[in-house]
């Protein structure tokens, strides 16, 4: 039983992750907005960013690049939520209570999770996150092939189906708890 402990170096690892984006997300931030105010190092770097190899690089800041951009930063925070959700709903679940109940700032969804629905909700956070990937590749389109094209779709297809299927286990799981009670 105290095996469990064994993962909160794990947990802790994730948190130094979890630094590490956001210190990525104000570098991006702080480039993008430099670049809107004429730094060229900060317009180098973002226009360096957003090209895809292939394809020919911009040569000013448009409407796309930063909408690229941007999209990286949702990107960022959408994997942050995910790390969030891993670190708090993971150790919540496995090592140790956080007695949190009565704490104004406890998340929503920690109240009800366990281990099931946690899945469910990192599988829709994957969803998400591959949706952005997904957008920036066909923001780019002309700069990739058919195959890889099709190749990102397939892999996005099988996270809806995966995800789907969570869900309708978890569903099964819950109604067959519903009926033995």
């Amino acid at each position: 039983f105290m095996s469990r402990w064994l993962q909160l170096p794990l947990y802790l690892g994730l948190i130094l992750a979890q630094c590490v984006y956001v210190y990525h997300f104000w570098v991006e931030l702080s480039d993008l907005i430099g670049a809107v105010l004429g730094n060229a190092n900060s317009l180098a770097h973002i226009l360096d960013a957003v090209t895809v190899d292939g394809a020919p690089r911009p040569s000013k800041l448009t409407e796309t690049t930063i909408m690229l951009v941007v999209l990286g930063l949702i990107d960022v925070v959408m994997i942050s939520n995910l790390l969030i959700m891993v670190i708090v709903g993971g150790y919540e679940t496995f090592v140790s209570r956080m007695n949190l109940e009565q704490h104004p700032d406890q998340p929503e969804w920690l109240s009800h999770v366990n281990a099931t629905v946690l899945k469910v909700k990192l599988s829709t956070a994957i969803i998400g996150i591959s949706s952005i990937h997904l957008l920036k590749t066909f923001i780019n389109a002309k700069a990739y092939d058919e195959k890889t094209l099709l190749a990102q779709t397939g892999i996005h297809m099988v996270f809806l189906i995966s995800a789907l299927a969570i869900a309708y286990s978890d569903r099964i799981m819950s109604m067959t708890a519903n009926a033995d009670r």
